[in-house]
């Protein structure tokens, strides 16, 4: 090489290694961080990032200030104090030997992360694409997106990109038509029914994909890879989950409990936080057994069973709890029922009954306690019911059936009497076997008083996965 080539050669590397160690030496900070983020209060915060290796960094917050080395590999990180919740804009500054952060309009309060598939990524702005609801004001959730401004809640919305290095994400937003256009619509709702009670901000990391199967959430899945872990270790109070119909059309209603069980477990180790409440949203009705080309075919109990196995998920994993959505359907042939705010606050009963020291909140529906024969009729109890038994439509109780020993089941003749139910039916005169809104198509109307549809059952399965059988009372 001639000399004059090679001067310009070894000028030209030294530049572009300068260029990259200057940028490689610059402090920097995940995008989980940015201004008009919400920070967890109550519990230790972690702050990292990277620098150059050995460069002291220094994390200042109200009134604490860290100070810290970045390791040789140039990660560094500080724990802040568990703070205290507050309205009031704060800043927090990082300072490295090069270069210095500031983030602005940070609140302190609680924040949650919402996942799951395309139930839970049903937008705030693209529920015109799906079908509107027909009780009620059918442009609910459309007036809810225009007038959302409350200063108090904050959003931070993951991408679906599996190709990034970093967490596909533009950071924490306020609140704005554009904004929130892409933010989980059950997500934001429980984010404005915790503001509106508890009045402190909530922040909401809404990361969701439609059609993914719960597997691709898990420590090994690219989803959790891609759309989760980024964000590990920031602070939050705990997990929102509506995921399930991939699972379920491709059979998987046997496992799944495991499975969930799986996930939250693996997602509190790698927060490890086990404290963290995990609330989950029941599958909606809707006709499975109609579904083509799926892996599997299924038949009408396909769904109820699924049904069981998620109500057993809460006596499974600690700190968890399930929204009801058997009364939330118009249309049974549409898996994206429309009354997302309704979810949304169910949710945030369970969030402020059991995190939030709102214990007067009922949680559940009634639900299957004990049953009894008496005579011609069966009397069945149940939990949750401290309020008593109504029907949404003010008829007799439906969707009940009995059977005697042979598990041929009539519909049932039902009156509420107390916090029981009465059934009968003329044909059968000695009953032995009950099941309520057992049937992927159900959309039963016995309630509560405190307004939560009761939860499907049957104590009759040829091959059972969490039946009642043994409620029984002779």
């Amino acid at each position: 090489m001639k000399p004059h080539l090679f001067i310009r050669f070894i000028l030209t590397t030294l530049c572009c290694m300068a260029t990259v160690f200057e940028t490689w030496a610059d402090v920097r900070l995940p995008i989980i961080f940015s201004d008009n983020m919400v920070l967890q209060q109550g519990k230790p915060v972690k702050i990292w990032g990277t620098a150059a290796p050995q460069e002291s960094v220094i994390v200042q917050f109200q009134q604490q200030t860290h100070r810290t080395t970045a390791d040789i590999n140039g990660n560094w990180s500080i724990t802040l104090t568990p703070l205290t919740a507050t309205k009031t804009q704060q800043q927090l500054s990082v300072e490295g030997e090069k270069n210095s952060i500031v983030l602005r309009n940070i609140l302190i309060g609680e924040v949650w992360l919402a996942s799951g598939q395309s139930n839970m990524e049903y937008s705030m702005n693209n529920h015109q694409q799906y079908s509107k609801p027909k009780r009620g004001d059918a442009n609910y959730q459309s007036k809810a997106f225009r007038k959302a401004n409350s200063p108090l809640i904050r959003t931070l919305h993951v991408k679906r990109r599996l190709d990034a290095d970093t967490l596909p994400s533009l950071g924490w937003t306020t609140l704005s038509q554009k904004t929130l256009a892409p933010v989980s619509a059950v997500a934001y709702f429980f984010a404005k029914t915790l503001t509106d009670n508890l009045d402190v901000p909530v922040g909401i990391i809404s990361t969701s994909w439609g059609g993914t199967e719960i597997e691709t959430w898990m420590t090994a899945g690219a989803r959790f890879q891609k759309m989760v872990r980024p964000m590990i270790p920031f602070a939050i109070k705990g997990f929102l989950w509506y995921q399930g119909e991939a699972n379920l059309i491709k059979g998987d209603e046997e496992q799944y409990c495991y499975k969930q069980q799986t996930l939250v477990e693996s997602w509190r180790e790698a927060w490890q936080d086990t404290t963290l409440s995990f609330y989950y949203v029941q599958l909606a009705p809707y006709t499975y057994s109609q579904r083509r080309g799926d892996p599997v075919s299924h038949t009408w109990e396909a769904l109820p069973r699924f049904w069981e196995v998620q109500y057993a998920c809460m006596q499974h994993i600690p700190r968890s709890g399930m929204a009801q959505t058997t009364d939330l359907v118009d249309d049974v042939t549409d898996i994206h029922p429309p009354y997302k705010w309704i979810v949304g606050e169910r949710l945030a009963r369970w969030a402020l009954a059991k995190d939030y020291g709102k214990n007067q909140l009922v949680c559940m529906g009634p639900a299957l306690k004990n049953y009894r024969i008496a005579g011609d009729k069966i009397i069945v109890d149940f939990d949750n019911a401290d309020s008593g038994l109504t029907t949404n439509d003010g008829q007799a109780p439906n969707r009940f059936e009995i059977s005697d020993k042979s598990g041929m089941f009539r519909k049932a003749d039902a009156s509420i009497e107390g916090k029981t139910v009465v059934l009968s039916n003329a044909n059968i005169k000695e009953p032995y076997f009950v099941r309520y809104a057992w049937d992927e198509v159900a959309v039963p109307n016995l309630f509560n008083r405190d307004g939560l549809p009761a939860l499907p059952f049957t104590t009759y399965s040829a091959t059972p996965l969490y039946h009642h059988q043994d409620q029984r009372i002779e």
